[in-house]
């Protein structure tokens, strides 16, 4: 279902003209310091892959890819992609990165099963990365680094914006607040994952939740993961399982925490049959991707996707993707929206 929410007293800080520009230089120097910190170079992405081959992500599991024949291959079904984390990772092979080093790629996808909203979109666009890494960096404490020095190139990209539209006051911390889902569950207990989010993302402002994909202590997961990209089970040394999870930011004008990037440490072999047997997806591992990965020709990686309209959203003060990207909104939706102030291209 779709839901709209109205900022309140709500009023754009920018007109049309000056927030297509907000976006050009936001984007082209984001993705310039995100490469700069993680030493990734750009590649070309697909906006498809062929069905059945288990590259394409399934994401939670529940959301169907769109798919299309091609009249050349005898009508087999190509998939527009969800992600990039899997082809990411063949691709690293083409390359022959060194551990150290990874690629960063524009994705554009498609994804009809979304809940339309301020914050949901059909079109989705975001960078995503991967980086090549040695098997004795698969720790936590590697995680936050780089979860780290992605963080630094938010917070500088804020700085620009501020540089470019004073009227556009910064807001960030310094430093991300780390903490693990387990342990937002002991503080928060009685309320949902989302409101555990929103509470402790208010208080921070900026948060990276580690742990996104296990269950937790009162026997649910803080959300779902696919089994065969993020390593969610391996165990850390602080004890509790997990290495990947969320970046939040606290969106002032619709006064709730935003995920901006979804990211991690990638399965090796073992963890992967490990995932896929948690969830009954054991007849993936015959797939091409899984063969791959089992046979030891993939690299050891690390990686994630950050939202690109929602990380200008933020940086421009606006309460709707739709003001940042175009795309397709039920009508009642853009009258509402217009209505309080909110634009939608």
């Amino acid at each position: 279902m779709s839901y709209l929410i109205k900022p309140k007293n709500y009023n754009a800080f920018l007109n049309l003209a000056e927030t297509e520009m907000g976006i050009k230089k936001i984007k082209d120097f984001f993705q310039q310091n995100l490469s700069s910190e993680l030493r990734l170079r750009r590649v070309t992405a697909p906006l498809f892959v062929l069905k059945g081959t288990g590259i394409n992500d399934d994401l939670s599991g529940k959301e169907r890819a769109v798919t299309f024949p091609i009249k050349d291959l005898n009508e087999a079904k190509a998939e527009i992609v969800h992600s990039l984390a899997k082809w990411k990772r063949l691709t690293l092979v083409d390359y022959a990165f060194e551990p150290g080093y990874g690629i960063y790629a524009d994705m554009n996808a498609i994804r009809s099963d979304e809940d339309l909203g301020n914050l949901h979109s059909l079109y989705v666009d975001q960078w995503d990365w991967e980086l090549v890494m040695s098997e004795s960096e698969r720790n936590v404490e590697f995680l936050k680094e780089i979860v780290t020095r992605i963080y630094a190139a938010i917070v500088r990209t804020e700085y620009l914006v501020y540089e470019m539209f004073p009227e556009i006051k910064p807001i960030l911390p310094k430093k991300i607040k780390f903490i693990h889902s387990e342990e937002l569950l002991q503080m928060y207990p009685d309320f949902t994952a989302k409101e555990r989010e929103d509470a402790i993302t208010k208080a921070f402002k900026a948060v990276f939740i580690i742990g996104i994909g296990s269950k937790l202590s009162n026997g649910e997961k803080h959300d779902n993961r696919a089994p065969d990209y993020d390593d969610w089970t391996t165990i850390g040394e602080d004890g509790f399982p997990g290495l990947n999870g969320d970046l939040l930011l606290w969106n002032d004008v619709l006064e709730r925490s935003v995920e901006i990037s979804s990211m991690g440490i990638r399965v090796n072999p073992q963890t992967m049959l490990y995932q896929l047997e948690l969830t009954g997806t054991e007849e993936r591992k015959n797939l091409y991707f899984h063969q791959r990965l089992l046979n030891n020709e993939l690299p050891q990686t690390i990686g994630g996707g950050i939202g690109q309209s929602r990380l200008c959203m933020f940086y421009l003060r606006k309460g709707h993707i739709g003001e940042i990207q175009a795309s397709i909104w039920p009508e009642d939706m853009r009258e509402e929206a217009l209505k309080a102030g909110m634009i939608l291209i």
